[in-house]
């Protein structure tokens, strides 16, 4: 997940929305970077760099949308620096217990934040946006539940797939589809906060899909009266 979400960076940019947005994309493309080079070396470092990305990711998410329905360019400037503050507190502490589950659960923290809002937002705001949301979050969660199958049941797994085709044994490899879905759950929620963010502020957001299969947002800024 690394191309997609660079273009839309520079739809971003393009389209002069917030510079939230412009991080959100660039930080799921740091993790897309990080995995790619941690399952290349399988290095404690590169696993880092795949790991704590999604931390400060996912924090940007949660901010991106607990901020959508404020004034234009406005800041919250505690949610900030609690926002950064719990970054680098969970930096500090994995680098100092590498305890995979302490990473697990605060990043399952952040996505809690991220389901509620979501919910919020489609049952109170704007129900039409449902499909995108939980598009997103059954996305994530399938991903998910792929990922734990292939953690509670690796050795057994791993002889099933030794007896299958190698094309067959290729695609059921979870943990892959974990990255792929993962990925593509969260780049449709910063769809979702987008679509939700320029609403708000009175755009024209259109769903489009590159190529006729990869959905972007463009927007048009409302016409000045």
């Amino acid at each position: 997940m690394i191309l997609p979400p660079i273009y839309g960076a520079i739809q971003t940019v393009k389209d002069g929305l917030e510079t939230r947005y412009l991080v959100a994309y660039l930080g799921i493309a740091a993790v897309g970077m990080g995995s790619w080079c941690f399952h290349m070396t399988l290095q404690y470092e590169m696993q880092l760099l795949d790991e704590l990305p999604m931390i400060y990711s996912c924090s940007v998410f949660v901010y991106c949308l607990f901020e959508c329905f404020k004034n234009k360019n406005s800041y919250n400037y505690l949610l900030l620096v609690l926002l950064i503050l719990f970054s680098v507190i969970v930096t500090t502490v994995y680098l100092m217990w590498k305890e995979p589950v302490f990473h697990q659960v605060m990043y399952g923290l952040l996505v809690t934040f991220l389901v509620l809002r979501s919910v919020y937002i489609v049952t109170w705001v704007y129900p039409w946006l449902r499909g995108l949301a939980y598009t997103s979050l059954g996305v994530f969660l399938v991903g998910f539940l792929l990922w734990n199958v292939d953690n509670i049941f690796c050795d057994t797994w791993r002889d099933v797939r030794q007896k299958m085709p190698p094309v067959l044994g290729a695609v059921t490899q979870f943990h892959a589809w974990w990255h792929i879905l993962t990925g593509l759950g969260s780049y449709l929620h910063i769809l979702f906060s987008l679509y939700t963010r320029t609403l708000y502020l009175k755009y024209r957001p259109k769903v489009k899909f590159l190529f006729g299969m990869w959905p972007v947002i463009m927007v048009e800024a409302p016409k000045k009266q």
